[in-house]
């Protein structure tokens, strides 16, 4: 048997490895009829594990590369995300390329550029530097006005002629509070990132809405805010000085910070929930299996991805959707960190 990218498949090999008959592997390799697209899968996987060549008509090809650039992956929503959009791009025939930011290392402009010399097709940016307000929005013009499709996901720019998508920051945190003043909570804490940020910003402008509302300002509901950052250690930091003030229920900005939040929390020697709720926002991945199970405001994470690349490939394809934000629907999950407000 050769050796090398070019060897010769020997079906005997290909069989065992795909747990299939010799026939059914000729039959995947000659393009014949009757195989299940699984069993196809199985064969092609096959060949690609023992290193042999896929016959060219089985070879998938490329539409094009697609850039996708993300925050630091420290946040599991971000990953997510990731995942969701990458299936996504290949289903449609992209081959998505991940560039991911770290503290000191490569950043947007410079992998944006590093994209550009490799001729993509279209890029998508997660909550990047089109969230902060304090960024210079023509970095964005310039990509849009030399006719390169892009696509944004949390964090919207009225200057820049694109399509966005985001999770509905209002609907999330009426969802949340509405949720504490239920089970009996009156003063209620919000933890929440720095304000330059679009997310942050318009959660900040709807709990103060909230909070207001004459119905539940009647029945003696107050809001706090404390600004920190989208972290643990910054969740840890915000609840810190709310539990100072006395609140019984706290809503994050972040599952990471509802984590600092209930640590917070057991460091006064308190308990959640019994003592006081703690609300995150993403339902990131695992976040289901913390102690306590958190109450999260979950995004539409699988819908947001699928429409963030179908209108990228709308924008290559030359009909894309109208340039505006699309806001998708979150969803309170309610688990264990949430419970009637403790009378004392």
């Amino acid at each position: 048997m050769q050796s090398g990218p070019g060897k010769r498949a020997r079906l005997v090999d290909l069989a065992a490895q795909a747990g299939v008959s010799e026939a059914t592997v000729s039959r995947v390799l000659n393009g014949r009829p009757g195989v299940s697209p699984a069993t196809t899968r199985a064969v092609l996987t096959a060949l690609d594990v023992l290193g042999y060549e896929r016959p060219a008509q089985l070879r998938q090809r490329s539409a094009g590369l697609i850039g996708l650039v993300v925050p630091e992956l420290d946040n599991p929503i971000f990953p997510a995300f990731a995942q969701v959009i990458e299936t996504t791009c290949g289903h449609h025939g992209y081959t998505p390329v991940l560039c991911t930011q770290t503290p000191g290392g490569v950043g947007e402009d410079e992998y944006v550029e590093m994209l550009l010399d490799r001729g993509v097709s279209g890029i998508i940016f997660i909550s990047g530097m089109h969230a902060d307000l304090s960024t210079d929005t023509a970095r964005y013009q310039k990509l849009t006005g030399r006719g390169l499709p892009v696509v944004f996901v949390n964090g919207y720019v009225e200057q820049v002629d694109a399509p966005f998508v985001s999770t509905d920051d209002a609907v999330a945190i009426e969802l949340a509070v509405q949720h504490l003043a239920s089970l009996g909570h009156k003063r209620i804490g919000f933890a929440c990132g720095p304000d330059r940020y679009v997310p942050a910003q318009r959660k900040l402008a709807a709990f103060a809405s909230c909070v207001a509302e004459p119905a539940l300002k009647a029945n003696g509901v107050t809001g706090i805010v404390e600004q920190s950052l989208f972290s643990v250690e910054g969740g840890h930091a915000a609840a810190t000085r709310l539990l100072a003030e006395g609140v019984t229920g706290i809503i994050c900005g972040s599952d990471l910070m509802a984590l600092g939040a209930i640590r917070a929390v057991r460091q006064r020697g308190c308990e959640v929930p019994r003592d006081v709720s703690v609300i995150g926002y993403d339902d990131s991945p695992l976040i289901a299996f913390t102690d306590p199970p958190l109450t999260t405001i979950r995004q539409p994470v699988h819908a947001m991805g699928l429409a963030s690349v179908r209108a990228l490939v709308d924008e290559i394809h030359g009909h894309g959707a109208p340039h505006s934000e699309y806001l998708f629907c979150p969803e309170l999950v309610v688990r264990g960190s949430t419970g009637a407000a403790r009378t004392h």
